[in-house]
């Protein structure tokens, strides 16, 4: 395992550790409007709204890290 692999995994963990310690910590219930996406604003736990755009932030920098690529030419040309 690289280097940069363990890195990022200890990266990941320290955000995972804040977005559980505001969780814990912030237990009351919230009004989260986002008008594009819900006509209504949600009404929920903190720590489930935190989770939840944590989890929506992960899986966008997960699809736009992924698709950074291309095709990789070959190095033997005809």
């Amino acid at each position: 395992m690289s280097f940069k692999a363990v890195l990022k995994s200890i990266c990941f963990l320290i955000l995972l550790f804040v977005v559980l310690y505001v969780g814990m910590y912030n237990t009351g219930r919230i009004s989260f409007a986002f008008p594009l996406a819900t006509p209504k604003p949600i009404n929920a736990p903190a720590a489930l709204i935190f989770f939840g755009m944590f989890a929506i932030g992960v899986l966008a920098g997960t699809l736009l890290h992924g698709s950074s690529g291309g095709k990789k030419s070959s190095s033997k040309e005809k």
